[in-house]
Order: structure tokens, then sequence, then C-alpha cells
């Protein structure tokens, strides 16, 4: 990648007179974040045991993007998260945690509660008219390959990358993703590797692979649409379909309405492989298919989200959601995540509680701004959800609970996080034993600039 990207600058530099290029640097911008986060979690076993860690990291992100010469631009984004007054027991979760999976079974001693630094955006981009190209690492948002935030740092993807405008409600895109770095990681590995670690070839025939994007976004005054379907040649198609609508009677009373659809299902060799006896899914394919719908209402300052999800129970089938790069697509998700340990290293066919075959989610969420009071910049949300499926021991309950202020660029939140019963599922969609009570804990600071 670098040596691509260093040729195409020194091609451009080479076609361009000395002022130009000092404009090109001089009409740059700087832009990025300081970021403190500190973060407990507690665990109450199902055999009576107990287990407690946290962390506190500083750190964040520092990106510069060149202004545009000819249509061309180039960007850099330095990341980092350093953690300090660690404890015995660290929650690596906003360190290296998944360089720590990563060098599982190996030498690598605690690496998964180290500090890291990574170049998690390095770009060159090209813009004609309506028409966008770019190559490098970049940090992506789309359904199932997601730059969450949720965490110290975020994810990025290194790929080729088509945007084009077809009008001002059309938008089409195309991308070719060879590389995935973790949010807690600075190794940019295979993009398929990382979904399936060890088991790579096992269950692709190969040793590496691309995912290939393609998407349709139609974004009117009401109405917003959005496809995407993710190809991977030898192990799976995902198509997600997202519609919705949204009005306001009034100036102050406004609601939306959304559906959505997710299918999955393997081919190629992964197809041939998982059906056989003794494969990792225990002689399943892929085919998973889930609904959502969500119902907002948002009067002044106050808001109210109630949404469904339901992924089918194929019993015969690896019916769980195949989500290994961060994405949380369902609309029930919760700041608990349920699904971001799936996108760990190799573990791409795991699954946690909303996301396993069979699992209908019901949330309600309440949020409240406070600026009636003449104090602005204060905001509470509460969330519930109830997680049920009849593979469970026990229905599975989160609670989280946010208190934020924001004033300019600076932003500070508390969040609480209850879960009754939490719950995962192995490859082969063997229950693990759920906990009892997991509780987490976190303050997060963080200035922009």
């Amino acid at each position: 990648m670098k040596k691509i990207i260093i040729s195409a600058l020194l091609a451009v530099v080479s076609a361009h007179a000395a002022d130009s290029l000092e404009s090109w640097f001089k009409e740059g911008s700087v832009n990025g974040n300081i970021k403190y986060y500190y973060i407990e979690t507690q665990k109450d076993k199902i055999d009576g045991s107990h287990t407690s860690a946290h962390a506190n990291s500083v750190g964040g992100m520092l990106s510069y993007t060149t202004g545009d010469l000819n249509g061309f631009q180039t960007g850099l984004t330095f990341m980092t998260t350093n953690g300090f007054a660690l404890p015995n027991t660290v929650d690596t979760s906003i360190l290296g945690r998944d360089n720590g999976v990563r060098e599982e079974g190996s030498a690598g001693g605690n690496i998964a509660q180290d500090s890291f630094s990574v170049l998690g955006e390095a770009f060159i981009k090209y813009t004609y008219q309506d028409f966008t190209a770019t190559y490098g690492r970049k940090v992506i948002k789309t359904p199932l390959i997601h730059a969450k935030e949720v965490r110290m740092l975020t994810s990025a993807v290194q790929g080729l990358f088509f945007d084009y405008k077809m009008s001002d409600e059309l938008k089409l895109g195309a991308s070719y993703l060879t590389h995935f770095k973790q949010r807690t990681s600075d190794k940019f590995s295979n993009i398929i590797e990382h979904a399936l670690g060890t088991s790579t070839k096992l269950i692709t025939g190969d040793d590496k692979g691309e995912v290939i994007v393609m998407n349709a976004v139609y974004n009117a005054n009401k109405t917003k649409i959005k496809l995407y379907n993710y190809y991977v040649d030898d192990f799976m198609n995902s198509v997600y379909v997202d519609a919705g609508f949204k009005n306001k009677l009034d100036d102050d009373f406004k609601y939306s309405v959304n559906a959505q659809y997710i299918n999955q299902t393997s081919i190629g060799n992964a197809d041939d492989y998982l059906s056989t006896a003794g494969s990792v899914t225990g002689g399943k394919e892929i085919d998973v298919n889930a609904f959502g719908l969500k119902f907002g209402v948002d009067y002044k300052e106050s808001g109210l989200v109630l949404a469904y999800s339901k992924v089918q129970r194929s019993s015969d089938k690896h019916d769980s959601l195949v989500l290994p790069w961060d994405g949380t697509p369902l609309f029930t998700n919760m700041i608990t995540s349920n699904s971001l340990f799936m996108s760990n290293y190799g573990k791409g066919l795991t699954s946690d509680s909303l996301y396993i075959g069979g699992s209908r989610g019901l949330k309600i969420a309440y949020t409240q701004k406070y600026n009636f009071t003449g104090v602005k910049g204060f905001k509470t949300s509460l969330s519930y959800l109830n997680t049920d499926n009849d593979r469970f021991l026990k229905t599975q309950e989160d609670f989280n609970a946010v208190i934020s202020y924001g004033i300019g660029q600076f932003s500070v939140a508390l969040k609480g996080i209850w879960v009754k019963y939490n719950t995962s599922s192995t490859a082969s969609g063997t229950i693990n034993a759920q906990d009892d009570k997991l509780t987490q804990y976190r303050v997060i600071a963080n200035y922009k600039f």
C-alpha cells in the first residue's frame, strides 16, 4: 500500500509547479480529538464467582488532509491509546485487546493491555465532477463494516473506494476491501483472515480474501433507502436493506418509521465445507434472515424510540448473524453493543445475545435535553432492551443510562450499563453459560479540534 500511495504522490508532484504544491499543503486542514476514557467491568458468574477489571487511557486521533490540486487530495490520520494507572486486572477493551487475541497461546504475554499507536488512515483521493476514487486506509461507516465509536479509537479498513453522485437524492458506491484493523489493535490484517483466524484456509480454501461492497443510498426530503451487498468469494454474501420515512407535523413534533432486513448465506468453498459433519459450525452452512422495525417520536427536547428485531431460527443452519468487522446493524442494538466481541480476530462465527438465531429483541429508549431550563448542553438517555430466545436459559435484559454535557468542542459523558443474564454462542451454535450479571461504568471526556 505504501509503495502505491508514494508512487501516486510522486506522479502528482512531478506534474505540477512548486507554487501549486505549496498551496496544496497550505490549504490543507487539520482536525482530531483528545480523549480520556475510564472503563470498569464487573461480572457475576453463574457459579457464584465475581470478576472486576478497569482501565484508564488517554489518546485520540490527529488528521491532516491536503487541499485540492487538480482533483487530487491525500490524507493521514494518526491514532493512539495510552493506558495509565492500570490495576493488576486490566479491562483491555480500550487498549490492545485484539492484539492480545491475535497472540493468544503464543509468547504474547500481557500484550492485550499494552498501549499502541497506528497510522489508521493513509489515502490518496481523486475527484472529477460527481465521481470520487480513493485508495488506501480509511475509516468507513456502513451497516456491516463500521467504525464503532464506543471505545477509545475506531476501526479502519484498507482498499479501493468509488463513489458516484447520480443526483442530489441518489448516491452509488463500490469498494474493494483487503485489510481490516480492529479498534483495539495496530495491525491491519487480511480482512477475511481477521474474521476467521486460523480457520481461514479450512473454510475458504485460501489463506486470504477480499470483500466487495456495492451500495446505493436514496435520500429524499422525507424518505431514505439504503441497500448494501457484501460479497466474499468462497465465504459469504450479505444483503442489507433499510427503508425509512420521517415527517414533522410542526416545528415541535416529529416522527419517523424505519424497517430493515438482513440476509446472509455461505457460498462456494465455505458452503461446501461448513455443511460437512465435523466443520467448525457443526455441519451447518450459513443461512441467516433478520428483520427490524423502529418507530421514533420527538417533541421539543424529548425523544422516544421503540424498536423490535427478530433473527429467524433454523436449527439445521448457522442462523446467527456473522459480524466480524464492527457492524452492529440491528435497530435494537444498545451501548453494550451485543456483537463487538465478534469483531475480535478470528471470532467472526461466534455470536452474542441479540444476534443469535432465534433472538427477539424489544427496545425502548428515552432521550431528554434541558435547554428549556436555561442551562444548555445537558442530555440524559435511558434505554432498556429485552432479548428473548428459547435457546437461552434465562431472558437477557440490558439497561443503559447516560448523562452527557457538551459545550463547544468539549463533551463529557457518564455511562452506566447493567446486563442481566448476558449470553453468547460458539461458532457451532452452542449457548455458553450465561453470566448472572454484567455491570459496566464508563467516563469519557472528549475535545475535538
